[in-house]
C-alpha cells in the first residue's frame, strides 16, 4: 500500500485504525497517511468502508483499535471540547448535504461556522448576521455560481443548487481539509463534473486537503491526483490514476460468491 511522501504536514494520519457497527466490520485495520493540500478520491462498491474512513477523518467515529491523528492530534487523548475544535477546522459535506430545508441560503452558510461559536452566537447569527459575514457568504455564493439566492428558501432550490450551498457552507468554516461523501451523486453526471471540478480548484487554489468519495470512476481520474480503492473495508489500492491498472479496477468492483447472496452489501 502506497502513503504520501510529501514534505507538506499530514492532515489525516490512520495507524492500525480499525471500525466497527456492532458485530459489523465496517473498517478493518487501516494504515494511510493523507498530506496537506493533497486531493484524494476514495472508490469502492457501497458498502466499502468509505464513509466509515471518513467519520474516522473527522471524529465522529471513533476507532476500536489503533491511532487516528487529525491535524497533528491524536483524537484518543483529545477531550470533547478539544475534539469539537479540531472538528471545526475540517468541513464535511455528507452524502445528503445536511442542509435544513426551511431555513434561507445564507442562514444554512452561516452554520458551516456553527463549531467556532457558543449557542448564543449561533442563535445571533441566524438571526440577524454581522453585515461583513453576510458579504462574505455572498462572496462565497458567486465563486459557486449562485449569488442571486441569497435570501432564497434551500427547499426551493435545485439539487445542483443545494450542492452547492453545501460547498460554500463548507468554505465559510474557513477550514484546513473538507471531506465530501459522496456529493454529487443526486444530479446528473455534467452537474457532477461542474461541482467537483469546482471544489477540487478551489481546494488547490487554497491548499485546502481534499477527500471525497465518488461512484464516478471516469471523474475521479480525471479530477484526482490521488485514488484510494477500498473493497470489504480494506485498502485495496492507492496510486496515481496514470499507476492505476483497468485489472485493479475490475477487481475493486468484482462481486465473489458470498457478496452476491449477501446482496453485494
Amino acid at each position: 500500500m502506497k502513503t504520501s511522501t510529501r514534505d507538506a504536514p499530514v492532515t489525516f494520519d490512520l495507524e492500525g485504525a480499525a471500525c466497527r457497527y456492532g458485530g459489523v466490520r465496517a473498517l478493518s485495520a487501516t494504515t494511510l497517511t493523507i498530506g496537506r493540500g493533497e486531493r484524494v478520491a476514495l472508490l469502492g462498491p457501497s458498502g466499502s468502508g468509505k464513509t466509515t474512513l471518513l467519520r474516522l477523518c473527522n471524529a465522529t467515529v471513533h476507532a476500536d483499535c489503533g491511532t487516528v491523528r487529525l491535524l497533528g492530534s491524536d483524537t484518543a487523548s483529545l477531550s470533547p471540547g478539544q475534539l469539537q475544535a479540531i472538528r471545526s477546522r475540517i468541513a464535511t459535506i455528507p452524502q445528503h448535504l445536511g442542509l435544513v430545508p426551511n431555513l434561507r441560503v445564507w442562514q444554512n452558510i452561516a452554520a458551516g461556522r456553527v463549531g467556532k461559536r457558543g449557542l448564543l452566537g449561533n442563535l445571533r447569527d441566524l438571526l440577524l448576521l454581522p453585515r461583513a459575514e453576510m458579504a462574505e457568504i455572498h462572496s462565497l455564493l458567486e465563486r459557486v455560481g449562485i449569488e442571486e439566492k441569497l435570501f432564497a428558501r434551500t427547499c426551493e432550490l435545485s439539487g445542483g443548487q443545494q450542492q452547492r450551498v453545501a460547498v460554500a457552507r463548507a468554505l465559510f468554516q474557513k477550514p484546513e481539509a473538507i471531506l465530501a461523501d459522496e456529493p454529487v451523486s443526486s444530479v446528473d453526471p455534467a452537474r457532477a463534473a461542474s461541482l467537483v471540478e469546482l471544489l477540487a480548484g478551489i481546494a488547490g487554489e487554497h491548499g485546502l486537503t481534499l477527500v471525497m468519495s465518488l461512484h464516478n470512476l471516469d471523474l475521479a481520474r480525471a479530477t484526482f491526483p490521488r485514488l484510494i480503492g477500498l473493497r470489504g473495508g480494506r485498502i485495496h489500492f492507492d496510486q496515481s490514476p496514470d499507476e492505476l491498472s483497468i485489472a485493479s479496477l475490475e477487481e475493486l468492483y468484482h462481486l465473489g460468491e458470498n457478496e452476491i447472496l449477501e446482496g453485494g452489501g
